[in-house]
């Protein structure tokens, strides 16, 4: 019975990190269904824009209110959980606080970690009544159903409970107080519980440090379903981030490769194939569904928080129309998740399920609406490009389906007929200087 806590410690610790594993080797797998793209160049400037962005937290602060906290709850968080190595000891080993023997460097990193637990609980308030009492408007569009609203209040609670706990752990802890170190703010907690017998200080200690591990790893296995889960994965992603300049769109090879053939005098384009080749396969241009689109454009997806920065950037929509980049990107994780849950229910293997990204999420109207501006790419806060995945979808549409609309099939003849997008020929288009 001696061992009996530190064998149902260890059972749920291997619980919660062997379902976070798990979830984590899904995610993985549903990334790799996008195509293959070779992004290992530049690895210097990919790692500065990494250190600068992710780490850093620079596009964040372009907004000071919300940047200067999210910091504080970012950084706040991520120290604070250092001593889970603690307890991770002390519940293996039935230790209790083993790195209190480093003296008063032990009560200076706990003092710190109090500190930064009250910021980050005035932090997350702050952050829960704009949310909520104040209602910024983008965090209230038609994509925010309720799920997403959810979500967003359910980490701000995760966050406030998890603090507390750690506070109340030390206020109760009747040999850490005794240290008369490191106890910064839970030296005003510890008088709410003077009346208490050592024994249910002892009990509520030991309750809160119970609570505390456990939520951790009920946070952590969340992540996976929540728009949190950019805390992973803001770092590969602002390290694969696009580094050519926002204004610069790709080229096809295959059609680069005819546009050169055409244009070269040497070659027949009417002649057969040399023996023993075999034409190339065509290409599908462009993209309909998720595994068409590249897997960066997926690890996108799911790096996604939803913050809404760049829907509040995006001047379609601050125009009224359909156009949200915010949606743009759920319904393209969504969708992810659905191919991931069918491969899952079929043995690995995708069965057709009559659906696809476009037209079943995302609509034509949405696609049309954009302006190419690039707003919302150099509003997000980590690095995504939802301009890329629009692009795919708009190219599927005009070079797999014949389907742009009215206006641009004139361009697009306009120019294939007179050598520019108005309706004159080149002997009539200084018409206008005699008038």
């Amino acid at each position: 019975m001696e061992y009996l806590p530190n064998i149902l410690f260890a059972v749920i610790l291997a619980a919660g990190i062997g379902y976070f594993a798990k979830n984590v080797k899904k995610l993985i797998r549903n990334i790799k269904l996008g195509r293959d793209v070779d992004l290992s160049d530049n690895k210097s400037e990919r790692f500065k824009s990494m250190a600068m962005i992710a780490l850093g937290q620079s596009k964040m602060v372009r907004r000071p209110v919300a940047g200067i906290l999210h910091i504080i709850v970012y950084l706040g968080f991520i120290i604070i959980n250092i001593e889970v190595l603690e307890i991770i000891i002390d519940g293996l080993f039935g230790t209790h606080r083993i790195f209190s023997g480093i003296g008063a460097t032990y009560g200076f990193l706990i003092g710190a970690f109090e500190v930064l637990a009250l910021l980050v609980f005035v932090s997350v308030i702050v952050f829960w009544i704009r949310r909520n009492i104040i209602k910024l408007k983008r965090f209230w569009k038609a994509e925010m159903t309720s799920w997403p609203k959810n979500d967003g209040n359910f980490i701000l609670y995760f966050e406030m409970v998890l603090m507390t706990l750690f506070l109340v752990m030390n206020a109760a802890d009747v040999h850490f107080q005794a240290m008369n170190s490191g106890n910064v703010i839970s030296q005003f907690i510890a008088p709410w519980f003077g009346g208490f017998s050592e024994g249910t200080l002892h009990f509520i200690e030991r309750g809160a440090w119970w609570f505390h591990i456990v939520g951790i790893l009920v946070f952590l296995n969340y992540l996976y379903f929540s728009k949190h889960l950019h805390i992973l994965l803001a770092f590969p992603n602002t390290y694969y981030g696009k580094l050519a300049p926002k204004g610069q769109f790709n080229n096809l090879e295959s059609v680069t490769n005819e546009v050169k053939m055409m244009m070269d005098p040497n070659i027949d384009p009417f002649a057969a194939p040399a023996e023993g080749t075999e034409p190339a396969m065509p290409e599908k241009f462009g993209a309909s569904d998720v595994q068409d689109l590249s897997w960066v454009q997926l690890l996108n997806a799911y790096t996604c928080t939803e913050c809404g920065r760049c829907t509040s950037e995006c001047p379609a929509n601050l125009t009224g129309k359909k156009l949200s980049p915010r949606k743009i990107m759920m319904d393209t994780r969504d969708r992810l998740e659905e191919v991931g849950k069918n491969i899952d229910a079929n043995n690995g293997e995708f069965k057709a399920d009559g659906k696809q990204l476009l037209g079943d999420y995302i609509s034509t109207e949405e696609l049309w609406a954009c302006t190419t501006c690039n707003a919302c790419v150099e509003a997000c806060p980590v690095s995504i490009d939802p301009l890329s995945i629009i692009l795919e979808m708009r190219r599927y549409l005009v070079m797999e389906q014949s389907a742009a609309p009215t206006e641009l099939n004139n361009m697009m003849t306009n120019i294939e007929n007179n050598g520019a997008p108005w309706p004159y020929s080149q002997m009539d288009r200084l018409n206008w200087k005699d008038e």
